[in-house]
């Protein structure tokens, strides 16, 4: 599994996997750009300590990604990070985000709650554009 990650500097540049439950290695602080994009076979991902910025599109269109923790220490979240994530039930946002670019979760469809960080200072447009199932949002 380790051989399916491409990291470079601490960064996440490519995974080359297909399994369903899916390990981040210590030690990566970044997930760039459109890493898991359309990996579709991804139900569960648990990301390091060490993480602090999800690139964009990261996790796009990993449509049984029904489940994702985001651990403090993370600071921004990129632009599509998590669109067409069809599958997504609900999201928590630590505290140590202070940034989520537009359309992070633009049509999750089965996202039902989202809790939001109370560090943040950017919230930009649409983040859950065309989330058809969301009931409520809590924003500290």
């Amino acid at each position: 599994m380790q051989n399916d990650f491409d990291i470079e500097d601490g960064i996440l540049v490519a995974y080359h996997g297909s399994d369903e439950h899916v390990v981040i290695p210590d030690g990566v602080t970044e997930i760039a750009d459109e890493v898991f994009d359309g990996c579709s076979s991804l139900v569960s991902v648990t990301l390091p300590d060490t993480l602090t910025v999800i690139g964009g599109s990261a996790f796009a269109e990993c449509s049984n990604l029904s489940q994702i923790n985001i651990p403090f220490g993370v600071t921004s979240i990129g632009d599509m990070a998590f669109i067409s994530c069809t599958s997504l039930r609900s999201v928590i946002i630590p505290d140590s985000v202070t940034y989520i670019d537009e359309m992070a979760f633009d049509g999750c469809t089965s996202l039902r709650s989202a809790t939001l960080s109370n560090s943040l200072t950017v919230i930009m447009p649409r983040i859950f554009f065309e989330c058809t199932s969301l009931e409520s949002v809590t924003i500290p």
